[in-house]
């Protein structure tokens, strides 16, 4: 597994973790800045996230053709990996009741 650099944080969430027991923590989300890969030959991207208090606190990646994808990416792989955590440590998380911990969004668009 590469290790990766967080860097300059630019989004963090700090969510709720209860325990069946009813104990209470808190896990973090950061993301990172996207920036060129270094590795790639044909200009991709990476952005850097981490999950902080719930395992594993590496640091990983998700990269896209621009910034852009890279970091929409890098939220999708944060959210499939805390659902997987949770579930492996039989907790609830909660970011103000919302689905998804609030980390997809589909507002309404007006034309």
């Amino acid at each position: 597994m590469t290790a990766y650099e967080l860097g300059p944080v630019v989004a963090e969430r700090r969510l709720e973790c209860v325990a069946r027991d009813g104990a209470r923590a808190v896990v973090v989300i950061r993301i990172g800045t996207p920036h060129p890969d270094p590795l790639s030959s044909n200009g991709d991207w990476c952005c850097p996230h981490q999950v902080l208090g719930l395992g594993d606190e590496a640091v990983g990646a998700a990269f896209g053709v621009d910034s852009l994808q890279a970091l929409l990416l890098s939220v999708y792989r944060v959210r499939l990996d805390l659902a997987a955590r949770a579930a492996e440590a039989s907790v609830e998380l909660d970011w103000l009741g919302l689905p998804e911990l609030g980390l997809t969004v589909d507002p309404p668009v007006r034309a």
